[in-house]
């Protein structure tokens, strides 16, 4: 019975002692804890209403971005462009970056270098991602196919053919045309190669792969006058 006693009696002295060191520690340190608690409390706010204003713009460049496909769609071209336009040059939302390759393809159904001179600009803007600066090169690389040398194309995709580029597949298809395009059946060739072993070549390519082996057993085609 005593022993209980003697037990209660010192766990109420501890607790009267940490009482006291904390209406101490409270009397010197209060201001300190009441900034720091207020830091913390405005520091949530403000992460919130950050959240919120960054959710309203994407929400309003998304309704931009979808009227200006609607205009598109309805062949209202010159009100089209001026919108994608107007969107890509707010580069602070991934619409605005969505405009940029939509303008891109506009202007290159219309005039191929046009087009790949826009993909140029955002393959070498450093403040996008690498995954979308190599799709610009690769959409830059299939507008100048017909125009460009050899040489360039490989130069621009040879990179990106790695086993672990997200764009391999595409790469390669256009690393293969280019030696066809050539005549150059051995570099055509050793890419469709790639192609034919790769396990994760979409099957869509893979259809196309058959048409594309069969005319690098043809041969290069002899042109007679």
């Amino acid at each position: 019975m005593a022993t209980n006693q003697n037990d209660e009696f010192i766990r109420e002295v501890d607790e009267e002692y940490r009482r006291d060191q904390l209406a101490k520690i409270w009397a010197r340190y209060n201001g300190l804890i009441m900034a720091v608690v207020a830091l913390v409390v405005l520091g949530v706010g403000g992460w919130r209403y950050w959240e919120h204003v960054q959710e309203t713009r994407a929400q309003a460049a998304a309704a931009r971005y979808e009227t200006a496909l609607k205009l598109s769609d309805e062949d209202k071209t010159q009100e089209a462009d001026a919108a994608l336009e107007a969107l890509a040059k707010e580069g602070d939302t991934g619409y605005s970056l969505l405009a940029r390759f939509r303008v891109a393809a506009e202007r290159g159904q219309q005039n191929a270098e046009q087009g790949a001179a826009a993909y140029d600009a955002l393959a070498n803007d450093s403040g996008i991602a690498p995954l979308w600066r190599d799709l610009a090169r690769l959409r830059a690389a299939w507008l100048r196919l017909d125009t460009a040398e050899p040489a360039r194309i490989r130069q621009t995709l040879e990179p990106m053919a790695a086993p672990a580029n997200a764009w391999r597949h595409s790469a390669r298809e256009l690393l293969g045309l280019s030696g066809l395009k050539a005549g150059d059946m051995d570099y055509a060739g050793r890419w469709f190669d790639q192609i034919a072993a790769d396990r994760e070549t979409p099957p869509a390519l893979r259809q196309r792969l058959a048409i594309y082996t069969a005319l690098v057993a043809g041969g290069p085609v002899q042109v007679t006058q």
